[in-house]
């Protein structure tokens, strides 16, 4: 099946391996993020994007294509990535070493306990630690906010495109680490909520962000599920 995705630039391809994109410059509330993977190893991971979320509520997304190295492509058909598109990307290592200081101090979210599992999984076959960031689940938050959609459409992201009127392509990790993100925004305008500064939340939110737990799906459906 071709890509429905365009690969890296010509120009940023210099030396053989693509630059990675900027990071947006804070200051930041909180990010969201997401990963897309290659197949059912979580360490395959093919796409990256955090949704950094200014003080007011704007959001600024980055999103990097990343080289899982040689494997079979499973998903291809679900997100529209394959060999052709990660051409040239750089690899895990290259993106965590962005990533890994930048969004220390700030909470991350992610929509599920996929996302931290299969960076998790990267870590440990790059023989790396896990980044130290202060994980949330925005699934956590809207089960907390509205318990109404508990079997009834359930709190995953294509649900809750629906029901909170969000517009984002789903499995492309830009488009649903900024869903994350409005979802999180959308709990906190619920009723009077504080905001979200830092490590601690105010009002309602602060008691969603308190019962957020990290879930790990079973591998073959996690990803799939969000």
């Amino acid at each position: 099946m071709p890509d429905a995705r365009q690969p890296f630039p010509p120009l940023l391809r210099a030396g053989g391996r693509a630059r990675l994109p900027e990071l947006p410059a804070g200051p930041f509330r909180f990010v969201a993020l997401d990963v897309e993977t290659a197949n059912h190893d979580r360490a395959s991971i093919c796409q990256v994007g955090v949704a950094f979320v200014r003080p007011h509520g704007e959001i600024d997304c980055w999103v990097s294509y990343v080289d899982p190295g040689p494997g079979r492509w499973a998903f291809t058909g679900l997100h529209g990535i394959g060999p052709d598109t990660v051409a040239g990307a750089p690899g895990i290592g290259a993106v965590l070493d962005l990533l890994g200081p930048a969004l220390r101090g700030l909470t991350v979210y992610q929509h599920s306990g996929f996302d931290r599992s299969a960076l998790r999984a990267a870590c440990t076959v790059l023989g790396r630690p896990e980044p130290d960031w202060e994980w949330q689940n925005s699934v956590s938050v809207a089960r907390r906010a509205w318990p109404e959609l508990k079997g009834n459409g359930g709190h995953g992201l294509a649900s809750l495109r629906g029901f909170l009127g969000l517009r984002f392509e789903h499995h492309d990790a830009g488009e649903d680490a900024r869903a994350a993100a409005e979802v999180v925004l959308h709990a906190e305008r619920l009723g009077a909520y504080g905001a979200v500064a830092g490590r601690t939340g105010a009002g309602r939110l602060g008691r969603l962000q308190a019962g957020a737990r990290s879930i790990t799906s079973p591998p073959a459906a996690a990803s799939r599920a969000k």
